[in-house]
């Protein structure tokens, strides 16, 4: 299956794909109105994160593990893995517990607090390409085939 991969030495901590997907996921679509005038601002499924005082970034997306630790803790069911691989929360079925939020080893579920779900990666099902690695001007995200490490 296509999974997005980071590239350590090509990320610049721009954060442009946290825009990119808090973006995509709006109501708008238009970067402006989603952070600006959109009554819930949508929270980013990919975070960039920084050490060493900023001088090392990446960015940290879901990677639709082959056995998700994610789903195993999902105390509700909401966590499901579809036929192609991928692993989405239906938020409609979260209890917002975070049980998948600490399962996760590699930090990619997020708490979206003001609605008590958790939140994660889905590819953005509506593109051929998901925002993030499009948005990324140093091809520090890729999309391609390859296994789940």
């Amino acid at each position: 299956m296509k999974r997005i991969y980071s590239i350590e030495d090509a990320c610049i901590g721009c954060h442009l794909c946290e825009v990119a997907c808090i973006t995509e996921h709006s109501l708008s679509k238009d970067p402006v109105k989603a952070f600006l005038h959109e009554a819930e601002r949508p929270i980013s499924r990919c975070t960039v994160e920084e050490w060493d005082d900023g001088v090392v970034s990446i960015s940290t997306n879901c990677r639709h593990c082959d056995e998700p630790d994610c789903l195993r803790a999902c105390i509700s069911g909401a966590i499901r893995k579809n036929a192609q691989g991928v692993v989405r929360i239906d938020t409609e079925q979260c209890v917002g517990c975070w049980s998948c939020v600490m399962a996760c080893p590699y930090g990619a579920v997020q708490r979206n607090l003001k609605r008590k779900k958790a939140n994660k990666c889905d590819l953005c099902p509506d593109r051929q390409t998901p925002a993030c690695v499009e948005a990324c001007p140093n091809r520090a995200l890729v999309y391609r085939e390859g296994s789940q490490k």
